[in-house]
């Protein structure tokens, strides 16, 4: 998984871009077929904005936070994306299968 970190009116430091890749990194327990990951920081007066694009096979995922601090904003963002990959895997999860193997155990059809 490749990650790419770009800061609009902002510097992208080692330690920042260590804390994004971290929070990001967890997406992967999830689903692990993301392909990369785009990543925008944006400071705009007081507001902190995070946004970032999920490629993953047959599927991008897009997500923004705002918070009055870059670090509350990146949190938010990873947050959104890990909720709205867990919606995406269960989705394709069959889950009939399962329900059908458990009336066939019982003996209903």
């Amino acid at each position: 998984m490749q990650i790419s970190i770009i800061g609009h009116h902002v510097e992208i430091t080692p330690p920042l871009r260590e804390y994004v890749e971290s929070k990001l990194l967890r997406l992967e327990r999830h689903f692990e077929r993301v392909i990369d990951i785009r990543v925008v920081l944006d400071v705009e007066k007081l507001n902190h904005k995070a946004e970032a694009t999920i490629h993953a096979r047959g599927k991008s995922l897009f997500a923004d936070a705002t918070a009055d601090d870059m670090y509350a904003a990146i949190d938010a963002l990873a947050d959104k994306l890990d909720r709205q990959v867990r919606k995406h895997k269960e989705k394709q999860t069959d889950h009939h299968r399962s329900q059908s193997t458990r009336n066939t155990a019982t003996g209903y059809r």
